[in-house]
């Protein structure tokens, strides 16, 4: 049976780019998500689309389905003198304000004598990513969370940690 939009969908997963391990939540707390409201990328909403509950199966999503294609136009020069503080490292990712108050990730391409190279792209953009998945659930959505697109597993608790958050830490996913 499909999974149906607005549906909850809790699983677990491992993405690989090439033979290279680059996030997996096995072992730890499933990823819980709403279906059909872009919530994951959706290479990998596709991809699960006609999997049942228990099921186990590898979905190849292209670049473009997952992180986008590289845009080389990503990039921008910015003094150094903005880093003072900070041990740069080619490499290292820093996190910052966007434009819209959101924070944006970027990537420390070149340090040259005064300016810094970053890279706003996502550091998998670009990439054809395999992930191995197993389907732990499959939930039709209480009125509240198709109301909030929120699931109930990852509403901040009284102490402003995630109900079934797991082991270690309290973040929300």
């Amino acid at each position: 049976m499909a999974i149906e939009t607005n549906q909850i969908v809790s699983l677990e997963y491992e993405v690989r780019d090439g033979d290279k391990v680059v996030d997996s939540n096995v072992g730890g707390a499933p990823l819980v998500f709403m279906f059909g409201k872009g919530q994951i990328i959706p290479g990998l909403e596709n991809g699960i689309a006609n999997m049942a509950i228990g099921e186990k199966g590898d979905v190849l999503v292209k670049a473009v389905d997952a992180y986008g294609e590289y845009n080389q136009e990503a990039q921008q020069e910015v003094p150094k003198d903005q880093f003072a503080g900070i041990d740069l490292e080619i490499g290292m990712s820093l996190y910052g304000q966007g434009e819209d108050g959101g924070t944006v990730q970027v990537i420390v391409k070149e340090i040259g004598e005064e300016n810094v190279l970053i890279d706003f792209n996502h550091p998998l953009a670009g990439k054809d990513l395999m992930f191995t998945v197993t389907i732990n659930n499959v939930r039709d959505a209480s009125a509240e969370e198709a109301m909030t697109g929120i699931p109930a597993e990852n509403k901040p608790d009284d102490s402003g940690c995630c109900g079934t958050g797991g082991g270690s830490g309290c973040g929300c996913h």
